[in-house]
């Protein structure tokens, strides 16, 4: 924002010489500016039922209401707005962006104890809302464990497991919003990630119940096979995801439930900070 019109001093920039003032002073001036620091944080943050699974002393919903919880109050000690997004199949509940401590805790308490109505998965309508609601220039930070139901997985598939059918991945309808909402904002995506879900335990027969479909099935997870073929699979969507991230230009980090996320998270900004400072 431009505060004040000042004398050229020697190392001043010369493209900030204000060329009408100094013809009417007949002496060099420059136009002094002051960055804008004021920033929106949004929250888009998924409640659907396969964030309620953890193998450890954390659920994914736990662990991402945590980090939202650190970018929001992250964001208030610079004096920003934050903002907030709960989705599942539809959007639940919406926040506008405001400042202020009491506000920071509405936020995190919602994200905490809000009782979604629904238990799948719909980015499309998360995505649309934001690009509706947010009209100004924000920061999106998507907090999901970025897992769909797949129906078109064969009934036989020996990969399936709890989350059995979802699979880390973006849909086509997804990605034009997807581009939509990074075109207007600059927006990161950070994956909630469990153990389990990557790799499965040697734990005998489980009985698994999908926590978004409601589906039940009973996997051997002695069977060497299955446990490489759901590995493979996993490693195959996943792999499919951080290219289409990429090629939405969306930064995005991998959290999980059983590692310190901190350290990676401080240096996920960090990086970023520095490839925009000399981008």
């Amino acid at each position: 924002n431009f505060e004040e019109v000042r004398e050229y001093q020697p190392g001043d920039e010369v493209l900030a010489i204000d060329w009408n003032v100094t013809a009417r002073m007949n002496h060099p001036f420059i136009k002094k500016f002051v960055e804008e620091r004021e920033l929106t944080l949004m929250l888009v943050v998924d409640l659907s039922g396969s964030g309620l699974f953890g193998s450890g002393e954390q659920s994914k919903r736990e662990l991402a209401a945590e980090i939202a919880s650190v970018l929001a109050f992250s964001a208030i000690r610079n004096n920003d707005k934050v903002g907030l997004i709960l989705f599942t199949e539809e959007v639940e509940k919406y926040i506008p962006p405001k400042k202020g401590r009491r506000h920071v805790l509405r936020v995190i308490r919602e994200i905490l104890c809000f009782q979604p109505r629904r238990r799948g998965t719909n980015f499309n309508e998360a995505l649309d809302s934001l690009n509706r609601m947010a009209r100004r220039h924000a920061i999106v930070v998507i907090i999901s464990d970025f897992l769909f139901e797949h129906r078109s997985a064969a009934e036989s598939d020996p990969a399936r497991h709890s989350n059995f059918l979802l699979s880390p991945t973006l849909g086509p309808r997804t990605m034009p919003a997807l581009r939509q909402a990074n075109r207007r904002h600059d927006v990161i995506a950070i994956q909630i990630v469990d153990r389990y879900e990557l790799e499965l335990p040697a734990l005998g027969r489980l009985v698994l119940t999908d926590a978004e479909t409601g589906e039940v099935i009973e996997i051997n997870t002695h069977d060497t096979r299955k446990r490489q073929a759901f590995a493979d699979r996993r490693a195959k969507h996943q792999t499919e995801l951080l290219r289409l991230l990429r090629s939405a230009n969306i930064d995005a980090i991998e959290v999980r439930t059983d590692q310190p996320y901190a350290a990676a998270l401080g240096q996920f900004f960090e990086t970023r900070e520095k490839r925009r400072r000399h981008g």
